[in-house]
């Protein structure tokens, strides 16, 4: 019996072993693939042309890689679609924790992290046929491809992400500290705005930081409800172009593998993968602080 638990404990912890390294193994692939692309690509267009030229042009005559309506319309989708989910996931993850019965809690909660779960070309053809055209109803100048459309779809996907992680968080908060607070005459809103979100600033955080990388990596929904019109602007109602939707595009096989066009959308993905690890780093320098701050 003793030696059959070894044995099983050996070789769980060698197949442990051999999923972390080929997860590293696969990240080492990815990066060393985005950078000699890149470099091939960086040979040819001054990284300075790249970082902040304003013109995307990287298909027609003349040709143009300033990378800046890219990193625009992508922005552009993140801040919007944050706007909607991190005050709506807060919301619903405090009336979760705080306010609902068990049986509403055991009904709600599912129901909302099956959002997660549709596949985002749904979303994407929801925001085509049913937002947008409500949109325009409001604002007929609105274009058939926009960003708010796409922006709101990807709220919605987001969504669950953060009202669940926060509702964790709520739930596992000590119930001693909560009858502390409402025994010296706390008020539930002053103990909810007070006392319950500053402790759990770390795990919103975290939830805040996975769906900013989500809402930046994003492609089917924006692809399709945001157009393939890369320009820089602040007008949510016009079509744009994100980083994701160009790769896509990119993709579809009518660029010839080994051109500075097919190079391009290396480039990009290189790009992305920096803003995404960027965004990760300072998400853990900001958890961090706040736990230290908390303990």
């Amino acid at each position: 019996m003793i030696f059959k638990n070894s044995l099983f404990k050996k070789s769980l912890s060698t197949l442990l072993a051999l999923t972390g390294v080929l997860t590293l193994s696969i990240t080492l692939f990815s990066i060393i693939l985005l950078g000699k692309e890149s470099w091939s690509f960086f040979q040819k267009v001054p990284l300075k042309d790249f970082l902040f030229g304003t013109h995307w042009a990287p298909l027609l005559e003349p040709k143009s890689f300033g990378v800046l309506p890219l990193l625009s319309g992508t922005f552009m989708i993140v801040i919007l679609s944050i706007s909607l989910a991190l005050p709506l996931g807060l919301l619903t993850a405090t009336f979760l924790s705080e306010f609902a019965s068990p049986h509403w809690r055991k009904w709600l909660k599912p129901a909302l992290e099956i959002l997660a779960g549709i596949p985002t070309v749904v979303y994407g053809y929801f925001a085509l046929t049913f937002i947008t055209p409500l949109l325009k109803s409001i604002y007929p100048p609105t274009e058939i491809f926009n960003a708010l459309s796409a922006s709101i779809v990807v709220g919605i996907m987001i969504l669950p992400m953060i009202s669940s992680l926060c509702d964790d968080a709520f739930f596992d908060f000590p119930i001693s500290l909560k009858e502390g607070a409402l025994s010296l005459g706390a008020t539930p809103f002053e103990f909810i705005t007070q006392i319950l979100y500053p402790a759990s600033l770390s795990r919103i955080g975290a939830a805040l930081v996975l769906a900013i990388s989500r809402a930046i990596g994003e492609t089917m929904a924006v692809t399709i409800a945001a157009g393939a019109t890369p320009k820089i602007t602040l007008n949510p109602f016009e079509s744009i172009q994100t980083m994701t939707a160009y790769i896509v595009q990119v993709s579809l096989g009518d660029t010839p593998a080994g051109g500075i066009e097919y190079q391009t959308c290396f480039a990009v993905g290189a790009l992305l993968f920096i803003l995404t690890f960027f965004f990760n780093w300072i998400g853990h320098k900001i958890m961090t602080r706040w736990s230290w701050e908390l303990s």
